[in-house]
């Protein structure tokens, strides 16, 4: 596998992960309580900065066309964490998750999200060098999930009534009994999962479907196993003070997954295209900027003039 990954640059980059999870529930989240806006704000802005001055170190040690990569795939992911944040809210909604549960139910989440992730890029990485053909059928897949998150704009998840949830039920001996924010209790003599742990596996099984297409985006800008990898990692660590911030807000956004659609059939026709068309790393990023903004601007401009409708006065 072609990379830019030195070891100095692996070893680095595991040791500042590692460091930031312990800092995250160790320190600052060592006792559970309900994340407010500010922390979730400025813990935002940590992990944007981080990522960024990465980025930085990125683009001086590798070239520009690895910085530009890095930063693609970073703003892809970051982007399509937005409408996953949307499903884990809903779950959380469903299932009555308390508020100062939460962050440490998506601290574990995003944990094994990691591990996963690591899998699948390297996996992935694997069969793009040795098989091409691959890069065919992982952009169909991309440019068929476009196209139906495009024809189901509006459809909402329902984790409660799902199979899945059903099937966890059968397959976990569960207790009924509420005890804080644990995962497991001790229930006549029996260690039993609570409703929290079923709520954590739901959760790893939807980042699955939500990594494999933000995972198989970015090696449509690049098939490089590090820049793939970190990029995708620094924007799921920031997943979690994102989710406080937007969760709430996630209803203004409405023509944001439209949006997300188009990057994702423009990616998945580029890496089905790669053998026939060539397109740079700039514009890659360029096209991916402009739906993106172009949807949230959207967005935004659709939800002033309906908080601005229901404010005004008729009669006037």
């Amino acid at each position: 596998m072609s990379t830019v990954g030195t070891p100095v640059f692996w070893i680095g980059f595991a040791v500042l992960v590692i460091v930031m999870l312990a800092l995250d529930l160790g320190v600052f989240h060592r006792r559970a309580h309900p994340v407010r806006p500010r922390e979730a704000a400025l813990w935002s802005i940590v992990w944007v900065v981080l990522s960024l001055a990465f980025n930085g170190l990125v683009a001086w040690q590798a070239g520009r066309e690895a910085g530009e990569a890095f930063l693609t795939g970073y703003v892809i992911e970051k982007a399509l964490s937005v409408d996953n944040l949307f499903v884990f809210y809903v779950v959380f909604q469903a299932f009555r998750v308390p508020e100062a549960c939460q962050h440490r139910l998506l601290f574990w989440g995003i944990l094994g999200a990691l591990v996963l992730r690591t899998g699948m890029v390297f996996g992935g990485s694997w069969l793009l060098t040795r098989f091409r053909p691959v890069a065919y059928a992982f952009g169909g897949l991309l440019v068929f999930t476009g196209v139906k998150m495009l024809a189901r704009p509006h459809a909402e998840p329902h984790p409660e009534r799902s199979r899945a949830y059903r099937v966890l039920r059968r397959i976990i001996p569960t207790s009924d009994r509420v005890s804080g924010c644990r995962l497991f209790v001790v229930d006549d003599g029996a260690r039993r999962a609570t409703a929290l742990f079923l709520v954590l596996v739901l959760i790893e099984l939807t980042d699955i479907v939500f990594a494999m297409d933000s995972i198989l985006a970015i090696f449509a800008v690049t098939t490089d196993p590090f820049i793939v990898l970190t990029s995708n990692v620094f924007a799921v660590m920031g997943m979690r003070s994102l989710y406080f911030l937007l969760a709430n807000l996630a209803g203004r956004f409405v023509y944001l997954q439209p949006g997300l659609a188009l990057v994702l059939l423009f990616v998945g026709l580029k890496m089905a295209l790669g053998a026939f068309l060539h397109i740079p790393v700039f514009v890659s990023l360029l096209v991916v900027m402009l739906l993106l903004g172009g949807s949230i601007a959207a967005s935004l401009i659709r939800s002033r003039r309906g908080r601005g409708s229901k404010t005004s006065d008729p009669k006037a």
